[in-house]
């Protein structure tokens, strides 16, 4: 991390402390703009009955897709903090993923700017910009570290926790990684993965799915022989 390569540099010279502070500071970051389009289905399947269902109102759905659209920034931005238990089939070990929010971006806030909304066939596209600053860009910076690995992966939920499915993406993407980097079978894990750009989902045969990109920082891997 930064702040330790601070520290044992200044155990050698007590003047390159300033210099490296200086050098990491979040104002020094170039401003990042980003970018992202969220659809909402302005027919909405109302519970579990897949034959009752609304119309949703232009407004309310535009007020829907800002809402998401924040959500997809404050995860781009900050992340989660994840605690994986990677399961086993086999010896009936169940898998769970816990992922708790490190930061949020409110719809309100006055960085976050739409720039466009389209209806077509049934549907809400919104598009906006979020121009980032000060700890944000900091922030950003550190997800794109040679510490930090990328991950694609796809989920899957009910229909009435669309959200959920996105979570379902995060799981299979840092189950890949574990699978294919680590030698001895891991166990559980725990670190941080945030959004790479905003996810994509798709309605099949009366469930959510969703794509997502992943970056990925790793703190401890438990192997399952330590068990």
């Amino acid at each position: 991390m930064a702040h330790v390569a601070v520290r044992r540099i200044g155990l050698f010279c007590g003047r390159v402390v300033p210099i490296l502070l200086i050098l990491l500071s979040p104002a020094l970051f170039a401003q990042e703009v980003l970018r992202g389009e969220v659809c909402i289905e302005l027919e909405q399947i109302r519970g579990f009955d897949a034959e009752e269902t609304y119309s949703m109102d232009p407004a309310e759905a535009r007020k829907k897709g800002l809402e998401e659209a924040a959500r997809y920034y404050g995860a781009m931005i900050y992340g989660w903090s994840f605690r994986y238990e990677v399961g086993e089939k086999a010896r009936q070990i169940e898998e769970v993923l816990e992922l708790s929010p490190l930061g949020t971006v409110a719809p309100g806030d006055p960085a976050l700017e739409v720039t466009g909304v389209q209806v077509k066939d049934f549907k809400l596209y919104l598009w906006s910009d979020y121009r980032t600053g000060g700890a944000q860009q900091y922030r950003l910076a550190r997800w794109k570290t040679g510490l930090v690995r990328s991950a694609q992966g796809y989920g899957k939920s009910s229909l009435d926790d669309k959200y959920a499915a996105l979570e379902d993406a995060a799981r299979a993407a840092l189950r890949s990684i574990l699978q294919g980097g680590e030698r001895n079978r891991p166990r559980e894990a725990s670190g941080y993965i945030s959004l790479a750009a905003f996810p994509r989902y798709w309605l099949d045969k009366g469930r959510w799915m969703a794509a997502g990109r992943f970056r990925v920082e790793m703190g401890e891997i438990t192997p399952f022989a330590a068990y």
